[in-house]
């Protein structure tokens, strides 16, 4: 990848999804096991199920260059927003769930090249359409001894609803 001066891939220098501007190569890995819902989204900017039970997930996600909010590489907080609406999305694991509301913090930031994890729990369901998760998003380093240190960047509680039919078939 060539980069332009302010630390972002330059479009013509690379193979882009015209619809996500992610290096297509790295779009979609196959789904693990179990997962029913956002069989298609792009793994590469929202990161990659390595967890899934019921009523929760985990889900890694490497940040990159294309997420640089500026030269200094600050990650701009849609992409761990959207990787914890995303692990929200895989712990109610619905193929008609969307999310209706979310209330979020954003505690620390991210840089680019930091590995995020975020770990989403979804309440019990009381049989209606409404679903309450609580996901936080950690940045996880190593050090050359093996030690792992997480810092917290990101908490947030997203209402879910699991529709009868796909949300687009109402349109």
């Amino acid at each position: 990848v060539i980069l332009n001066v302010r630390g972002c891939p330059k479009p013509s220098e690379q193979h882009i999804d015209t619809m996500s501007g992610a290096d297509a190569s790295t779009k979609t890995k196959a789904p693990l096991e179990g997962v029913n819902t956002h069989l298609s989204i792009n793994q590469a900017l929202c990161g990659t199920p390595t967890e899934i039970a019921p009523n929760r997930s985990t889900v890694e996600l490497q940040t990159s260059a294309i997420m640089a909010a500026d030269a200094q590489g600050l990650v701009h907080g849609g992409f761990y927003f959207g990787m914890a609406d995303y692990a929200a999305m895989l712990a109610v694991n619905d193929p008609n769930v969307v999310l209706g509301a979310a209330e979020t913090r954003f505690l620390k930031p991210v840089k680019v090249g930091d590995k995020l994890v975020a770990r989403a729990t979804c309440e019990p369901s009381s049989g209606g359409k409404k679903r309450k998760v609580s996901v936080e998003v950690s940045t996880v380093s190593t050090d050359n001894k093996d030690n792992t240190t997480t810092v917290k960047v990101f908490t947030g509680t997203f209402t879910c609803f699991v529709l009868e039919k796909h949300v687009l078939a109402r349109i």
